[in-house]
């Protein structure tokens, strides 16, 4: 289970461009966490677009409602389930996410006014169809490669 939240101020983002973004954010977090491209794990990945009006987000400590329209201020939360996130793995996330959001807006590169907050959730923290879930039952879904699955039990200690 992965969430992921873009946050940003009302109307940034097009229709078209959420539409591209729900795919390549999606598959920004996948490919790392899985260890490969695998669609039939997408079913565990949501992404969620929060918009703010201009008055309800500020940066430098001056509301965007009064620094203008050239103020571009996002910020994409990673929610991941606890799992094989060691710093190079959140990195490569973390470059991906970024890289997908300029692209997606038409840009060469990020904003550095864009960050991305990234929260590894403890193990048995998750909770779906009435309990409590664990990464390690998702292990034998054929998703994961067998290096991933390796990975995963040596940061879980199981």
């Amino acid at each position: 289970m992965t969430i992921i939240t873009v946050n940003t101020p009302t109307g940034r983002l097009s229709q078209e461009r959420r539409r591209t973004l729900a795919e390549t954010l999606t598959d920004a977090v996948l490919v790392p966490e899985v260890g490969q491209f695998a669609p039939p794990a997408r079913v565990g990945f949501q992404v969620h677009f929060v918009e703010r009006e201009p008055d309800m987000m500020a940066i430098g400590g001056r509301l965007l409602a009064d620094i203008g329209p050239d103020a571009d201020v996002m910020v994409i939360d990673v929610a991941v389930m606890d799992a094989d996130w060691r710093q190079e793995v959140r990195t490569a996330v973390i470059e991906r996410i970024l890289a997908a959001m300029a692209d997606a807006c038409g840009l060469p590169q990020p904003s550095p006014t864009w960050w991305v907050n990234f929260r590894v959730i403890d193990e048995g923290s998750w909770g779906s169809s009435g309990g409590a879930l664990s990464v390690l039952s998702l292990l034998d879904s054929g998703v994961f490669t067998e290096e991933k699955v390796k990975a995963i039990r040596a940061a879980l200690g199981a």
